[in-house]
């Protein structure tokens, strides 16, 4: 299974350079600020694409998602997955999407750290092998421009306990990349750099199908 891994596009999805795949994910902030025409222009694109499963998560920049989570439904082409604090089995991969992120300045899907953000993570089952989070864990291509770690403890405590075969994620634009620990592959797959500029490339991630 080839995974092309995206996120944080907020609207300039279209300038994206996109390879082939078995199966594409966006990792949430598909728009600006959530407007609805933003919204429709995202999906029209997304729908389009030429991938055999279209997988993604609202952001903290997608307020339609949360605000008026009808609306947005309704939104939603037949042939893309949305997950929200939910989950999805493809060809014997078990893949589980939340679009929570620690609390900043009261963005969309905004929780406050600790036992209230950590609500949402018990929720992943153990055995997820794709986990997508809009946000990073704590210390994991979560460093901002200004040298802070902004990564959520709670959901790197989770990640830690349930090792998922690869943890897709964006948010913090900066921290773009790809690492490897223990059995777990983290990508930070933030399509715009800190500047909103679409300069980083969609990240390729390959998994063995031979999981039952």
């Amino acid at each position: 299974m080839k995974i092309l891994c995206i996120s944080d596009t907020h609207g300039k999805h279209k300038k994206l350079d996109l390879p082939e795949a078995d199966m594409i994910i966006h990792a949430g902030d598909i728009s600006g600020k959530g407007d609805p025409w933003q919204i429709r222009e995202f999906f029209e694109w997304f729908s389009a694409l030429p991938y055999y499963h279209k997988i993604f998560i609202a952001g903290n920049h997608d307020f339609l998602a949360e605000k008026e989570p009808e609306t947005f439904l309704k939104l939603i082409p037949e042939n893309c997955i949305y997950l929200n604090d939910s989950g999805v089995k493809i060809e014997g991969f078990r893949i589980w999407g939340s679009p929570i992120t620690p609390w900043f300045h009261d963005w969309a899907f905004n929780r406050h750290r600790g036992d209230e953000i950590a609500k949402h993570w018990e929720l992943i089952p153990s055995d997820t092998d794709i986990l997508i989070t809009h946000g990073p864990p704590m210390g994991i291509l979560d460093k901002t421009i200004w040298g802070k770690r902004v990564g959520c403890e709670e959901l790197k405590k989770k990640v830690e306990q349930i090792r998922p075969k690869v943890h897709i994620f964006g948010h913090i634009h900066e921290d773009y990349g790809k690492l490897q620990i223990f059995d777990t592959t983290f990508i930070n797959a933030s399509s715009l750099n800190i500047d909103y500029l679409p300069l980083h490339k969609p990240i390729i991630h390959e998994l063995n199908n031979s999981i039952s």
